[in-house]
């Protein structure tokens, strides 16, 4: 009887302990910076580093701007060719839907960078609404770059990218988007002692060995 319910619940323990992994909070660091700081090529390195998945909340909405028969693409379209910012109920909804097919996938993968989000005053609302206690914002990693050197490196990703926005008239309203935006964001975070500021000015090896040193420590 005793061998009996002992190999019951070597049966069971796997499933349980799944399920208990399923009930983790994804742990999320927000990746934020103006366009062509940088978010996308460190957060690529840190994934090679690190067990975190990298979510991009533009390419998520590319990627349902491109999807057949989806009910916000023509939406989406709009706003990023204006350089203005997507409804958050759509935002947060791909970005919750893609965590939880992480985690389901791998109930090891419960770490992510939330790259280019919350860009402004409606998403953080909308984050703290939708995900209140489902998710843990661990800090907000900040690519510190001047506006010059943005537009710059992103007309130069322009000719190969395809991205419809990487044009001189799309990124300055871009900019302004972010600054006006993006950055009361940034500093809210700083008030609560969150923000992790890097200088993103310099070349990709001297940013990610910054990015490292402050992964390695909030670790």
């Amino acid at each position: 009887m005793i061998v009996r319910l002992l190999s019951g619940l070597s049966t069971r323990a796997p499933s349980v302990l799944y399920r208990v992994a399923l009930m983790m909070k994804p742990q999320v660091v927000f990746v934020l910076g103006g366009p062509g700081a940088g978010k996308g090529t460190q957060c690529s390195k840190i994934v090679e580093s690190y067990s975190y998945t990298h979510l991009s909340a533009g390419d998520l909405l590319r990627a349902e701007r491109a999807r057949d028969g989806s009910e916000f693409g023509q939406l989406i379209d709009n706003c990023i060719k204006e350089g203005k910012i997507v409804p958050v109920e759509i935002t947060i909804n791909l970005l919750r839907k893609a965590m939880e097919e992480t985690m389901q996938t791998d109930e090891k993968n419960f770490r992510f960078l939330i790259d280019g989000f919350p860009r402004n005053e409606d998403n953080l609302q909308g984050w703290n609404t939708v995900m209140d206690g489902k998710a843990d914002v661990k800090f907000v990693l900040f690519f510190d770059c001047s506006n010059e050197v943005c537009i710059n490196r992103c007309l130069e990703r322009g000719k190969s990218s395809g991205r419809t926005d990487d044009n001189r008239e799309s990124l300055e309203k871009r900019i302004q988007t972010y600054l006006q935006s993006t950055r009361p964001i940034i500093d809210q975070y700083a008030k609560q002692g969150k923000v992790r500021t890097i200088d993103a000015s310099r070349c990709v090896d001297e940013v990610f060995a910054d990015v490292k040193a402050i992964i390695d420590k909030e670790d």
